[in-house]
C-alpha cells in the first residue's frame, strides 16, 4: 500500500509518499513544493495544484493523508494555508483518490507515542521509523511524512481489524 502524506502551505508543501511492505514502512519519495512569496496567490495555488498533481500520476497512492488545520498561535496564516489545503483536496478529488484527515494530535500520537510531542521528537521518530540517512529538511517535509506514516498505521490496523 503506497500512502502520500501532505503537509499543506503555500509557500512550502510538504510531501511524502511512504510504502507499507508487510510491517515495514519504506520512503518512496518526499520533498516540498515551493512557491515564490512574489508570485500572485492565484499562481502559487496553481503551481501547487499541477505539481501535486503530477506527482500523483507518477507515483499513483492508493490513499492520502492530509493533516487538518490547527493554528494555536498564528491565526495571520490560516487562510493561505486554508487555501492551500483546499488546492490538496481537489487534487485528491482529480485523481479519484481516498482521502484520509488526521489532526496534529493524532499524528504525534502516531509516530511519537505522545500527542504533544516536540517537532524534533517527530523529526526523530520520522527518521527512525523509515530509516533515513538524515532528518528530512524542511520540517514541512518531515511533517508530510509523519502524516504518511500515520495514515500507514490507521489503514494498517483497520484492514487487520476487518481480516478477524
Amino acid at each position: 500500500m503506497l500512502v502520500l502524506g501532505i503537509d499543506p502551505g503555500t509557500a512550502i508543501c510538504g510531501y511524502g509518499f511512504v510504502e507499507l511492505k508487510g510491517s515495514r514502512l519504506v520512503a518512496r519519495e518526499y520533498g516540498a513544493i515551493t512557491t515564490s512569496s512574489k508570485a500572485r496567490p492565484e499562481d502559487r495555488l496553481m503551481k501547487l495544484y499541477d505539481d501535486l498533481d503530477a506527482l500523483i500520476k507518477k507515483h499513483k497512492p492508493d490513499v492520502m493523508g492530509v493533516e487538518q488545520l490547527f493554528f494555536n498561535r498564528n491565526v495571520t496564516t490560516a487562510i493561505p494555508v486554508g487555501q492551500a489545503r483546499g488546492v490538496v483536496l481537489l487534487a485528491a478529488a482529480k485523481n479519484a483518490l481516498e482521502l484520509v484527515e488526521r489532526t496534529p494530535l493524532q499524528v504525534k500520537q502516531s509516530v511519537t507515542g505522545y500527542g504533544k510531542a516536540t517537532k524534533e521528537q517527530v523529526i526523530y521518530m520520522v527518521t527512525r521509523l523509515l530509516n533515513l540517512p538524515e532528518p528530512p529538511k524542511p520540517d514541512d517535509v518531515a511533517d508530510a511524512l509523519a502524516v504518511a506514516i500515520c495514515t500507514s498505521h490507521m489503514l494498517d490496523s483497520f484492514v487487520y481489524r476487518n481480516k478477524l
